[in-house]
């Protein structure tokens, strides 16, 4: 799926307020929650590096979202390329300021991922196991609060 473009976002003069549906900041906040793009940035926070070395380094990823993602970046100021004129011709991306506090920004979520994913999994354990005993069963509605 191709990143959003923050060209087309509605503009107003109105103050960004991420709750409305027409903010543009939806469309950063996708980037965000992007974790291939999160991912890049952060092997890049480490040092600039050729596409297939990303490429091995993200696993999971394919060449066209890697290719998608790091253009996406690019084009949000997140990332720079660089094209080394050498045979054949290199391609090195690295990030850029802009780039840099985003990934400090998203650093925090994932040492939180990764010191609660214990916690995460046994949730959803039981949240399975109650839903396949039929203990979960249908979900009746929260009475609506004035």
């Amino acid at each position: 799926m191709q990143a959003p473009d923050l060209d087309t976002a509605p503009t107003t003069d109105l103050p960004p307020n991420v709750y409305s549906a027409a903010c543009p900041t939806r469309l950063i906040l996708d980037r965000v929650g992007d974790k291939w793009a999160v991912l890049l940035l952060g092997l890049l926070t480490e040092a600039p590096r050729r596409f297939n070395e990303l490429r091995r380094s993200v696993g999971g990823i394919s060449q066209k979202m890697l290719s998608q993602t790091l253009k996406s970046l690019e084009r949000d100021g997140l990332v720079r390329r660089e094209v080394i004129a050498t045979v054949p011709v290199t391609v090195e991306y690295s990030i850029t300021a802009l780039g840099v506090t985003l990934a400090e920004a998203v650093e925090h979520l994932r040492r939180w991922a990764e010191h609660n994913l214990a916690d995460v999994q046994a949730a959803q354990q039981r949240y399975d196991s109650a839903l396949a005993s039929g203990a979960g069963g249908p979900r009746k509605p929260h009475p609506q609060r004035d």
